[in-house]
C-alpha cells in the first residue's frame, strides 16, 4: 500500500514535530551515557577516538550556546 502525499509533500503517516522534539538528546545523550557492551572490541585507538568525539561535541555545544547568548544579550 502506498502512502498518499499531501499538498506539502509530507506523508500522512509522519508525525507533526514540535520544537521540543529538536531539544531531545536521543542520539547525543545515548553516546555519552551508554553502558559498556562486552561484545564490542576495545583498544586504545577506539577509546581515544571516542574521547576526542566527546570533547568535540561538548565544545561545539558550548559554542552554539555562546552564540545564542551573545545574540540575545
Amino acid at each position: 500500500m502506498e502512502s498518499v502525499k499531501g499538498s506539502s509533500g509530507t506523508t500522512n503517516t509522519e508525525k507533526k514535530r514540535s520544537r521540543w522534539d529538536f531539544l531531545k538528546l536521543g542520539e547525543v545523550g545515548g553516546y555519552f551515557f551508554r553502558r559498556k557492551d562486552p561484545s564490542r572490541p576495545t583498544n586504545i585507538n577506539i577509546r581515544m577516538m571516542h574521547g576526542v568525539n566527546k570533547i568535540s561535541i561538548i565544545i561545539f555545544l558550548a559554542g552554539v550556546i555562546f552564540l545564542i547568548l551573545k545574540r540575545l544579550l
